[in-house]
């Protein structure tokens, strides 16, 4: 029998109307000879709310301590599905990740897979069960609670699709698709009927908020095809799959912002051997993840390095990095928080040449300044003032003419 793993998002499992929809949704694959394994997100806002919570108690939370609040979330979603699916005579049975044999490494609060034991899931599908998997969530090898960062339970449904070897993953959520550039921001944005992993991943790590990162990577690496899709109609959503040789004819696939961003500005480091390599070490063994990073040319035996971080790791870096910096013969850190990133990404940028020229070109027309710059074979980001982010946005989809089919 085919298998398809669909994955449902906050917004899908929102209130007892939603679920109930949603189960009919399942019942209906069910219905046509599938076996389904269904992985779900809190409901919409909840995870938020938790976290409010966490911090009105204690201004900063342990991260296992977190793990342990976050995970009610998703366990809510699952045991309230299993019910409706039981509601409409559909055989399920829910698991938490730990029960699902999702096993991750020990960093609380942003945990790597390790390892999926597929086999109490194939086994409830032997038995024409419909499996319910609590997304985001695992144990790791001391059978401690772990999640795996915000958008996880994309990860968890791409995992498991390699596990159990699925047809196809459905990641359902409340757009119906990828599209060329945010539509809330760029009203002339278009849905893209295929894109290649390498372009979701960067849309997707540059600010795309349809898809986690790291699930991206993951698919790619094992081959899981998967389609991104409405909960809420029935259209035909985005398929994410291997390049071919016909993308390369479309040179920028989209645009995406990251304004979740800060710049921090490490100055007056010495200018020597080992001084960038102790500044990003301690960030590494800190689970700080950087992005773009620029070096001044030094000057008076001191030099400057500016990068990027995610907004919500800029306390745990200047943490980490003052008694570094005071060890290795001074430093300041400062942090800038009104930035945002804008890429544009596209597999053709490897076989063309321009694209670079266009977008500056078109920011500069619209005066619109540009502090950092990075790149990348098939992608190009900018920092820009958050204020001017959206309309910089535009200005990209209209330079590069994505509005046409």
């Amino acid at each position: 029998m085919p298998r398809i793993v669909q994955k449902y998002g906050g917004t899908s499992v929102g209130d007892v109307e939603r679920i109930k929809k949603v189960a009919e949704r399942i019942k209906a694959a069910r219905d046509e000879g599938h076996q389904i394994v269904v992985v779900l997100s809190a409901r919409a806002g909840v995870t938020n709310e938790l976290i409010a919570r966490a911090k009105g108690l204690c201004a900063d939370p342990s991260d296992r301590e977190l793990d342990q609040l976050l995970a009610i979330g998703e366990q809510e979603s699952i045991a309230l599905m299993a019910m409706a699916l039981h509601g409409i005579g559909v055989p399920a049975i829910s698991y938490t990740g730990a029960q699902a044999g999702i096993f991750t490494d020990r960093a609380h609060t942003k945990a790597k897979l390790k390892m999926v034991n597929p086999k109490p899931i194939l086994k409830d599908l032997k038995e024409d069960r419909v499996v319910i998997v609590a997304g985001f969530q695992g144990i790791d090898e001391e059978g401690q609670i772990t999640t795996l960062g915000r958008g996880g339970s994309d990860l968890t449904a791409v995992a498991l699709a390699a596990a159990i070897k699925a047809d196809i993953c459905e990641i359902y959520t409340d757009v119906d698709g990828v599209y060329t550039a945010d539509p809330r921001v760029v009203k002339n944005a278009r849905k893209l009927p295929e894109i290649s992993y390498d372009e979701m991943l960067e849309l997707a790590s540059s600010g795309s908020k349809v898809m986690q990162s790291r699930s991206v990577e993951f698919a790619k690496k094992y081959g899981v095809v998967f389609e991104v899709r409405s909960s809420f109609n029935h259209n035909p959503g985005t398929i994410v799959k291997e390049e071919v040789e016909y993308m390369e004819q479309v040179v920028v696939r989209g645009v995406a912002v990251d304004k979740d961003q800060a710049k921090i500005i490490v100055s007056n480091i010495p200018d020597k051997p080992g001084s960038a390599a102790r500044v990003f070490r301690c960030l590494a063994d800190a689970n700080v993840v950087v992005d773009m990073i620029v070096q001044n040319v030094g000057r008076h035996g001191v030099a400057n390095l500016t990068f990027t971080v995610p907004q919500a790791d800029t306390a745990r870096a200047v943490k980490t990095l003052e008694p570094v910096l005071a060890g290795n013969g001074g430093g300041e850190v400062a942090v800038h928080g009104k930035i945002a990133k804008l890429s544009v990404v596209g597999v053709g940028m490897k076989t063309h040449s321009g694209v670079a020229a266009t977008l500056f070109q078109a920011l500069a027309g619209a005066g619109i300044n540009i502090d950092l710059i990075s790149t990348s074979e098939i992608k190009i980001s900018v920092v820009v003032a958050l204020d001017r982010a959206d309309e910089a946005a535009r200005v990209a989809h209209d330079a590069f003419g994505l509005d046409k089919v």
